[in-house]
């Protein structure tokens, strides 16, 4: 068997399987697990929502006045001036058209600051994955940033050519909605502003994930298998409202989103967080999240993370100290107990 379809089982009691740390293989579908653990963040309407609709909002999981510490740094990351708006739209040279892309889209390329660590590591964050996975042994994501002004000039939209199927941002699957077993994946963003609906920001189609068995099962064998044909008048989109700080934590399965930002001068900022079950036998893969921790080289799970084309994080800061928690959601120490590997990278982090 190739090494790239070989499945780790998860460090965890509940039965998770995975071989990249993105989806994962249960005998239970999310939606429809039976909790063993106690609930933490979530009450028993916020978990029954969830799994019912696809999605959950956890108000105030980092405190507000961090994310908005975010946000500043994700201006200042970019050399961009939240108080002149014509810096929001500078030209430059694109590495490839997908760089141009991820700019019309908002992303920025930061991965390890401290004030994203901060996020990562903070124990109610942590909290609210361990109670839709029903599971403590959990990584963090190795994601980035977003900050999407107004859909305009080097930032429209329109600059990026339509496609009949396939990836749409405005609302797609992230994983085969057309495998027979379907895959487990979680994903999630903290607001770093308060959001108003012209802003755009994160939309999703929560009626057709709560009809989606009785919904595929009528579809043509040869439908998209991550881009929906549905009328919103029977699957309508809605975009919860969030407010800096609040934690948005939603289904693989849920059909989901960016809507555009048509504001005149409104900006969407979050932070792209999201936990999995912990793969401590995929020596490969945590060997590369530490090293990209200890480096700040670009993660290497997403092909769509480039890196800054001006100047690298890892020209411009150094690692970030981790907490005990910040050191088991990486990979650094094990759940486990075990002390052996990584003793040096281990004390480097409870030093810093």
């Amino acid at each position: 068997m190739p090494a790239e379809t070989f499945l780790h089982r998860a460090a965890s009691d509940v039965p998770y399987f995975s071989a990249d740390g993105e989806t994962y293989l249960a005998q239970t579908q999310l939606r429809d697990l039976r909790k063993n653990l106690k609930l933490r963040v979530l009450s028993e309407e916020d978990f029954a929502f969830w799994q019912t609709y696809g999605y959950i909002v956890v108000r105030e999981a980092i405190p507000a006045d961090h994310a908005r510490r975010l946000l500043d740094f994700t201006w200042d990351f970019q050399g961009l001036d939240p108080q002149r708006p014509q810096t929001w739209y500078d030209d430059r040279e694109w590495r490839s058209d997908l760089d141009r892309e991820l700019h019309v889209y908002g992303f920025v390329e930061a991965y390890h600051h401290q004030l994203m660590w901060d996020s990562r590591q903070t124990q109610r964050v942590y909290d609210a994955f361990v109670d839709v996975w029903d599971c403590e042994e959990l990584w963090v994501t190795l994601d980035r940033l977003n900050l999407n002004p107004p859909n305009i000039k080097n930032r429209d939209r329109a600059l990026i050519a339509p496609t009949d199927r396939g990836f749409d941002i405005n609302l797609h699957w992230d994983v085969d909605t057309t495998l027979g077993v379907l895959p487990q994946r979680v994903q999630g963003i903290i607001a770093l502003n308060d959001t108003t609906a012209e802003q755009g920001g994160f939309q999703c189609a929560p009626e057709l994930f709560r009809r989606f068995e009785k919904w595929r099962a009528l579809q043509p064998d040869d439908r998209d298998p991550i881009r929906p044909n549905t009328d919103p008048a029977d699957f309508p989109v809605v975009r919860p409202e969030l407010k800096a700080g609040d934690l948005l934590i939603w289904n693989g399965l849920l059909a989901h989103g960016v809507a555009p930002n048509t504001s005149p001068d409104g900006v969407r900022s979050a932070q792209y967080l999201s936990m999995m079950p912990a793969l401590e036998t995929h020596r490969s893969l945590r060997e590369s999240r530490t090293d990209s921790w200890r480096t700040l080289s670009t993660p290497e799970w997403n092909k769509t993370l480039v890196g800054d084309a001006t100047r690298h994080e890892s020209l411009r800061y150094g690692p970030a100290a981790l907490t005990d928690l910040g050191a088991k959601l990486l990979g650094l120490k094990s759940w486990s107990g075990d002390t052996d590997r990584h003793n040096g990278e281990q004390a480097c982090a409870e030093s810093a």
